[in-house]
């Protein structure tokens, strides 16, 4: 099955947790650790006025294993536009800071690209 097509349909299925208020999932192609993968998480945002603390985790899928990971971001959303930030990723010995951008699709769904040194993914987000 090719990436957008597995983004897409597991947009739809994590959709309830959009429900609550400040969990969210995510969705996410991209190479980490050195190979190409899908990320598969969730977090719960914090917020603060515009700004939000959002740790969370997830399973990185590659080549048929799986690797759990881990992350905070801190980021800010310009009003009723983009959402800016940084984060850190840290999945086994890596850790692996990242700037962070997301632009809204609809409510609650948003595509979104992280890219740090030897980490850049691109995918969806839905909830928070």
């Amino acid at each position: 099955m090719k990436p957008i097509y597995l983004l897409a349909a597991a947009a739809f299925a994590l959709a309830p947790a959009a429900h609550a208020e400040g969990i969210g999932a995510e969705l996410d192609y991209g190479r980490a650790d050195g190979h190409w993968g899908t990320e598969i998480g969730a977090g719960y945002a914090l917020d603060i006025g515009g700004f939000s603390l959002t740790p969370g985790g997830g399973v990185y899928l590659r080549d048929g294993d799986a690797k759990l990971y881990g992350r905070v971001e801190a980021s800010y959303t310009l009003p009723a536009s983009a959402t800016i930030g940084a984060g850190v990723r840290f999945s086994g010995d890596n850790v692996r800071p990242y700037a962070t951008l997301a632009m809204p699709l609809i409510p609650k769904l948003r595509a979104k690209a992280n890219v740090g040194p030897k980490y850049y993914a691109v995918g969806l987000t839905l909830g928070y």
